[in-house]
């Protein structure tokens, strides 16, 4: 094979710059990969245009014995970010490769908390996506803050409440250091998001808490009945109606309640 020439660089990048080895580790070809680490000249960490690794492309398609491989070279760093900041467990950790992510979890130099520059965690992207395998995995190290903040003051909890993902806000609220009322940068509150949204099983999870503030208002005075309502999610503004203390005339900033703006000639909420 052409790899096997003295005369045939192996770290020669096409026009993505990405290597052979690269290319090889992206579509998981575990017997090319091996070829051009049996090379003394070879880069195994070279990046591409998007500072994606060999590593990086194998871990995101979720090629376990190709990221095996790669592991056992100490000239492989396993906590390389991107050009956007997303590690190896990053891309594990969003795509659902529970094998890949375990692998790097073992290692002591692979940091399980690191933020991209979007400011998402492994922990955010899963929780986002429902991997609640990989939330679990993620929850069961020390070094991880289940309630670190992305971008908007995106939490795990908000943003899997916002996607409907039930098992996987179940498993967080499991945890004493999760708050189920905290807000995003708009005010809005894991409840608030699920409401908005129409995920009842969601909703009626939040609501079997007794922290969780059934009349508390966003940044434009939107309470969850009033989303729900806005919304025409009738299933979640009958559980929220059937709550005690649930105020159904709390007025947003312009004075609407939910009940007249229902009266109002259908208007998207995101106008609100």
């Amino acid at each position: 094979m052409l790899l096997d020439r003295d005369d045939v660089n192996p770290n020669e990048p096409n026009l993505w710059g990405q290597t052979p080895l690269s290319s090889a580790s992206r579509y998981g070809n575990e017997g090319v990969v091996r070829i051009p680490l049996k090379r003394n000249d070879i880069n195994p960490d070279k990046p591409d245009r998007w500072c994606r690794t060999p590593l990086s492309w194998a871990s995101a398609n979720g090629h376990k014995r190709v990221v095996g491989t790669l592991l056992k070279r100490k000239d492989v760093n396993p906590d390389q970010p991107d050009l956007c900041g997303l590690t190896p467990l990053s891309w594990a950790s969003q795509n659902r490769h529970v094998g890949v992510v375990s692998m790097l979890l073992e290692r002591k130099d692979v940091n399980p908390d690191k933020t991209d520059l979007f400011g998402l965690t492994p922990l955010l992207r899963a929780s986002g996506s429902g991997h609640g395998e990989v939330v679990s995995m993620l929850l069961k190290q020390n070094d991880v803050d289940p309630e670190k903040e992305g971008w908007c003051r995106l939490t795990p909890l908000l943003w899997a409440s916002q996607n409907g993902h039930e098992g996987v806000v179940r498993m967080l609220l499991e945890r004493k250091d999760v708050n189920p009322d905290k807000p995003d940068l708009c005010g809005l509150t894991p409840l608030s998001w699920a409401s908005q949204n129409g995920h009842e099983e969601v909703a009626r999870v939040l609501l079997e808490r007794k922290d969780v503030n059934l009349n508390k208002h966003d940044l434009f005075g939107l309470t969850p009945l009033w989303r729900a309502s806005g919304s025409r999610h009738g299933g979640v503004a009958s559980m929220l109606l059937e709550r005690n203390g649930v105020n159904p005339d709390q007025p947003d900033l312009r004075g609407l309640t939910p009940l007249t703006y229902r009266a109002l000639p259908r208007m998207s909420m995101r106008g609100s």
